[in-house]
Formats: C-alpha cells, structure tokens, sequence
C-alpha cells in the first residue's frame, strides 16, 4: 500500500529527533573541540578538515538517512503523491518558522536565481528605470540585468565595493527615484561581507524600490527574522547552510506583495479548486510559484535538514561560526595574508590571497588535508566555516597556510 506521511515519518523521522539540544546538551557546551556537539553527524570529518561548506555543505547523517528512506520507500511500496504534497506543506511550515515569515510568504522553486527571475518578470521594467547591485553580487544577478539592460532599455548601477565592504552609504549615491530594485547577496560569495539589510531597506523603500536578497550564503548559517528586517523578496538554496541537497529552493514573498508579483509560469500545482470544469482557481499565497512538480527527494531532504537546523538554533550556529571566522580573520593578518574579508565581519566565510602558484596550493591544501575553495583562478583561497568545525580545524588552517606564504 502507499505509504501515509505517518507512516514514512515512522522510516525516517527518528533519525531526526536525536538533534534537537537538550539541557544537558547545553550545559555540556563549555570548552572543548565540539561545542554544538554534532561532529559525530559529518562523516567527511573523518578524512578532511572541511571548510568549504561556502561551496557546498556536506549533509550529516540524520538527514542522508531521512533522504535514503525516502528512496527505499519508493523503490519498495512508493509514497503517494498526496503524502509527498503534504511533505512540501510541512517544508514551507519549517521553512518559515526558520526566518520568522508566515507560511503563506514561502514557495518551492527549483534554484536560487530562479526566484529573482520570477521577481523582475513581474515588475515591468521599463526604459528610465534603474537597478542598483554591487560587485559582490553572484554573476547570475549581473547576467539578469544586463540582459534587462539590452531587452529592456532599463539602467544597470553598479556600487564598488570599498576595502571588501558595501555598505548602505555606497548604496545611497545610486538610489533614486527611478530605482526599481536594490539587489544583494546578502553575505557575498566572494569574501563573506554581510550586507546590513535593515539599512538598504530602509533606503529602497524611501525611494519607493524593492530590496531583493540572494540568501543562499546567509539562511542556515546567520539569524533572519523577516518580521524585523523588511526584506521583499529573497531566495535561497538548500546545498549550503541549510545542509540539504539541489532541486528546492525556498523562496520568499512578502505577504503584502503576492498580489503584485504573479506566476511567470502555469502548472497543476498552482491549482487551489476548480469549481467549475474549465474555470481554474490558483492559489493566492506563495504556493502559486510552485507550478509543476517539485524533486520530492530533494523536498524531503531539505524538510529534514530543517529539522536538523532547527534543532541546534540559528543563533547558535551564527555565534559559533562567525566567532571562529572573526578569528581566523584576524590570525590571517597576524600573518601577513592579504585578506578579503572585512575584520570583525560577522558572517561564516573569510577570504584571503595566498603567495604560491595555484597548482601549488592546491597540491599543499591536499597534502594537508584541509578542504577549501581556491577562487580567481586560484590565486585565492575562501574558507567557509560550518556548525561542525572547530579550533582545531582553524588551527590545521593556519598550519596550511604557512605553506602558502611567498
């Protein structure tokens, strides 16, 4: 027989529970080399020192085994499909309860620059109009809008980045009344700066613009409440900080703007009713932008995965990570690096330029053991440090980069 969402939960849900903290979780928490105590969860641990979940974050254990019973499920007695529907309802549930929005605000799409599609699909651009993004921004984004700069006659403004920052002042000198939309990576996948979206919201929506945030580095890793930081629109995808997989990406609307961003795109899924045949009813809330259907194993991963998540706390997660990054940051300096990265940014990824050949450095990070992203042609190198790393970890960094020094 099918499988009832009940039922599955029974193959796979206890290999979440054991992740949420408890008191004496806590209380365990003092000092030592597994603070948020899930190291145990990341077998690439066992090879590597991984610092490179900035590219792709490795899955832990719990959440392998939930996406495992879901193919064994299928492979046995398949899910059906009304059961798989009701997973992506508890996803947007999860989903929402992580940034704080309602569940109404949250849709499925398949990718991360899928969402900022949809957005300026809706929006009419026209001749006159202006939209303003930094040289932080992922290459997608500059793409889309010079692609709107030649279909549509609209301006692309672009802020430089200041010592690896961009913060809202650089912003303000290229707003204006005829801005569209500001858009950002909300921490850059080039060096980690984190961009302060309660202040480039503030001057959008004083100019009567949008602010629309690529989140795929921040959600998971950096605390999000949208109910406190007046975001549009944002996106994100579940292979990083999220520890999911790829084919679901959440994306975010707020509620008072679903009616002036419709569907770019018609499908089954977006069907509420039909009262009559032929008269279709689609939904009104972000359900609408899932219009056909969804990766189911990938929406099972990342409903585990959010549970994994939810489990430790955000905020947790955020003073852990951004404190060894901090550090790292600093021991870079101290060693005479070039870095990247902002001191005292508060965000997971630090980036630096080495000394050596890139082949070289690649051969010595191997040799090391440690697991990075070599970036710009190798001639950097950007360390993205997860829930699951530890001094340690930054130590054998450290170690590492002796060997790349000129």
């Amino acid at each position: 027989m099918d499988y009832s969402r009940r039922e599955f939960m029974g193959l796979a849900a206890a290999t979440v529970v054991g992740s949420t903290v408890s008191a004496s979780d806590v209380a365990g928490q003092t000092a030592g080399n597994d603070l948020l105590r899930r190291r145990a969860d990341f077998p690439v641990l066992r090879d590597w020192t991984y610092l490179n979940s900035a590219y792709i974050a490795p899955s832990p254990q719990p959440v392998i085994d939930a996406t495992v019973a879901f193919h064994q499920a299928k492979a046995s007695d398949p899910i059906s499909l009304g059961a798989m529907l009701d997973e992506t309802r508890i996803l947007r549930e999860r989903f929402a309860q992580l940034v704080n929005a309602s569940p109404g605000e949250v849709g499925l799409l398949s990718a991360t620059s899928e969402g900022e599609n949809v957005v300026t699909a809706a929006l009419d651009l026209e001749p006159g109009d202006n939209v303003v993004i930094d040289d932080l921004h992922y290459d997608t984004t500059e793409l889309l809008y010079q692609h709107l700069v030649e279909s549509r006659g609209i301006e692309l403004r672009i802020v430089d980045s200041v010592g690896g920052a961009a913060p809202p002042e650089l912003f303000a000198r290229y707003v204006d009344g005829r801005t569209r939309v500001v858009s950002v990576s909300w921490v850059s996948h080039q060096n980690g700066y984190r961009h302060d979206l309660d202040a480039l919201a503030d001057l959008a929506h004083s100019h009567d613009a949008y602010l629309y945030v690529d989140a795929i580095q921040g959600v998971g890793a950096v605390e999000l409440d949208v109910a406190a930081t007046p975001v549009d629109f944002f996106t994100c995808g579940g292979y990083k900080w999220l520890l999911a997989g790829f084919g679901v990406a959440p994306f975010y609307v707020r509620e008072a703007l679903l009616g002036s961003i419709g569907m770019d795109r018609v499908g089954w899924r977006q069907l509420e009713s039909e009262p009559e045949p032929r008269q279709y009813q689609f939904y009104e809330d972000a359900r609408k932008y899932g219009y056909a259907t969804p990766a189911f194993g990938a929406v099972y991963q990342m409903r585990a995965a959010l549970d994994y998540v939810l489990g430790i706390g955000v905020e947790r997660i955020e003073a852990h990570t951004s404190r060894l990054a901090v550090e790292l940051n600093h021991e870079l300096r101290g060693l005479g690096f070039d870095v990247l990265t902002p001191a005292g940014n508060a965000s997971p990824i630090v980036a630096f330029k080495h000394g050596v050949a890139a082949e070289e450095a690649t051969r010595r990070l191997q040799d090391a053991r440690v697991r990075v992203s070599l970036r710009e042609n190798g001639t950097q190198v950007r360390v993205g440090i997860a829930l699951f790393n530890n001094r340690d970890d930054v130590d054998k960094m450290l170690e590492a980069c002796e060997s790349l020094r000129t």
